[in-house]
């Protein structure tokens, strides 16, 4: 997936690491300080597309939680509108999550989560074909992330964020959540818009 001159490059400007869905990837772009503060690139076409991410990003995306506990997802958006997502955290603290929902992938309903905060600097990578979620750790979390198609409405879908099939470890037992995500389907009776393409 990498080729020679970004596996160059990374270990300049960004750290990029593998999950247990291979597609689904976590960025830390380096930072270099000095006495002002410190100065990070979380984005660069180029490198992202030398690094087989070379989708256009469309829509960016800004949210605040003012309470801990609030938990968001699990969304998606299904074809012909759906979306990759770059995801960070710019204030506060989440626990993002990933699930794997594409038809025939051999890690179908697994999961992955990743804590996001300013200070770690960390980005989750989630590509069409995964749900997405998170949960807020600390009161007034901002979270940023892009969006390679726009928001279209008729396309939006959910699933519950406390499926038993699932079985995401949210840290939370009662999370703040909106009535969209408390009534969203179980996994085990909702039917995946998303294929897997192969490797």
């Amino acid at each position: 997936m990498l080729g020679k001159r970004w596996a160059i490059r990374q270990k300049i400007c960004m750290q990029l690491e593998t999950t247990l869905i291979p597609e689904v990837l976590i960025l830390t772009p380096a930072r270099f300080g000095d006495a002002r503060g410190w100065f990070s690139e979380t984005f660069n076409a180029a490198r992202f597309a030398e690094a087989g991410l070379g989708m256009d990003w469309v829509q960016d995306n800004h949210s605040m939680s003012a309470t801990a506990g609030t938990l968001r997802g699990l969304h998606y958006q299904r074809p012909p509108h759906a979306q990759d997502k770059l995801v960070r955290c710019t204030r506060g603290a989440i626990f993002d999550v990933a699930v794997d929902v594409r038809r025939g992938s051999p890690t179908y309903g697994k999961w992955i989560g990743v804590d996001l905060t300013p200070d770690n600097g960390k980005q989750l990578f989630v590509p069409k074909g995964c749900l997405h979620g998170f949960v807020t750790r600390l009161a007034d979390t901002e979270v940023q992330y892009k969006c390679s198609d726009l928001y279209a409405p008729d396309c939006d879908g959910g699933v519950r964020w406390n499926d038993p099939t699932l079985a995401i470890d949210w840290g939370v037992a009662a999370p703040v959540l909106s009535a969209k995500d408390q009534g969203a389907p179980l996994f085990a009776g909702w039917e995946s818009p998303f294929e897997w393409s192969g490797s």
